[in-house]
């Protein structure tokens, strides 16, 4: 038997990328309800950024598990700027509803 070259493997489809940008920003969403909720107004501003810090970290995270290199910034770009709007307009909410007296 002769060696007839390496036999290559056939493309897998790849995983939609956009999954990984929703993920992060519904993490987001959960974070900062989670810390509007349980932590106290004097240290709420410093938990949203301990928040927003975790989820840039997962946002590399899940696009680097994605495995593809076409797009890596714009999707990283997108995941983050998705979450720091969302956790801002869900602080702004949380701001306002603390000027209301009870």
């Amino acid at each position: 038997m002769g060696h007839n070259g390496v036999m290559s493997e056939p493309a897998l489809a790849p995983r939609n990328a956009f999954v990984g940008v929703i993920a992060v920003w519904v993490v987001a969403f959960l974070s900062s309800i989670a810390v509007g909720i349980f932590v106290p107004e004097e240290w709420r501003v410093s938990w949203m950024l301990v928040a927003f810090g975790g989820t840039i970290l997962l946002s590399f995270a899940v696009q680097l598990w994605y495995g593809r290199t076409q797009g890596f910034i714009f999707r990283v770009a997108g995941s983050v700027t998705g979450a720091l709007l969302l956790m801002g307009m869900i602080s702004v909410g949380f701001g306002l509803a603390a000027l209301i007296p009870a």
